[in-house]
């Protein structure tokens, strides 16, 4: 990501779950990344879920919210500057990226300037789907997704919810193509990926977690989880 500008402060703070911070809106843009903790960073448009594998760029100006899902040790830098980033998206935390985040935290002036330059090179914006479910205007498709976020469990294959909704398999598939950029059976995984990183966050096991969200073999939900995520659901843990 392009970047011109300097980093104001970087700050280390151990969060304990449930704690939350209400609306409110920086005049500068902050980089999020919590090591351990996972956490929910909620905008007019969207709610975000930030496992420890990512981070979120928050950028100047937009009002947003944050709820600590699962406690830990989290970071944040707050940047100034131009961005091609205008809107909240999702970074991909490589060790490098990491490494750097901590290094700006421990502050030796002497190299905050190349850390600054080489952190802004290396983020990396990954799918906002990684956290966030595309929303479906159609209502026949609302009803299937609102049913799915409540019950992620929920084994109704298209060809059930299009006899449900009084269509067709053809027109749910392309409407959900049109409307969320995803199948249905990706928009359900990553449905059901983003109930499990809630419950995970909140202690539940892997295998409790797969049935819970629908799959019978823990196998096939770490592979799910895999997919959208690039980690083991362990990791989570």
């Amino acid at each position: 990501m392009s970047m011109s500008g300097s980093v104001l402060a970087a700050l280390r703070t151990e969060f304990d779950r449930g704690f939350s911070v209400d609306l409110h809106v920086h005049d500068f843009h902050l980089l999020s990344w919590s090591r351990y903790a996972t956490v929910t960073h909620h905008t007019a448009e969207r709610d975000w879920l930030v496992p420890p594998t990512h981070a979120l760029w928050m950028p100047a100006g937009v009002p947003h919210s944050v709820t600590v899902v699962r406690g830990g040790l989290g970071y944040a830098v707050a940047m100034t500057g131009a961005t091609r980033l205008p809107e909240p998206t999702g970074i991909l935390v490589t060790p490098l990226v990491g490494e750097l985040i901590v290094h700006l935290n421990g502050d030796p002036e002497r190299t905050r300037a190349t850390a600054e330059e080489l952190l802004t090179e290396l983020l990396e914006p990954v799918s906002s789907t990684v956290f966030t479910l595309p929303a479906p205007s159609d209502p026949r498709l609302r009803e299937i997704t609102r049913a799915l976020v409540a019950d992620p469990a929920d084994g109704r294959d298209l060809a059930a919810w299009a006899d449900h909704t009084a269509t067709s398999v053809r027109t749910l598939t392309r409407t959900f193509q049109t409307e969320t950029g995803m199948t249905f059976a990706q928009w359900r995984r990553h449905a059901r990926v983003r109930a499990a990183l809630t419950l995970l966050a909140n202690g539940t096991s892997v295998g409790a977690t797969a049935r819970a969200v629908g799959y019978r073999k823990p196998s096939a939900f770490a592979e799910a989880f895999r997919q959208v995520t690039g980690r083991s659901p362990s990791e989570f843990g």
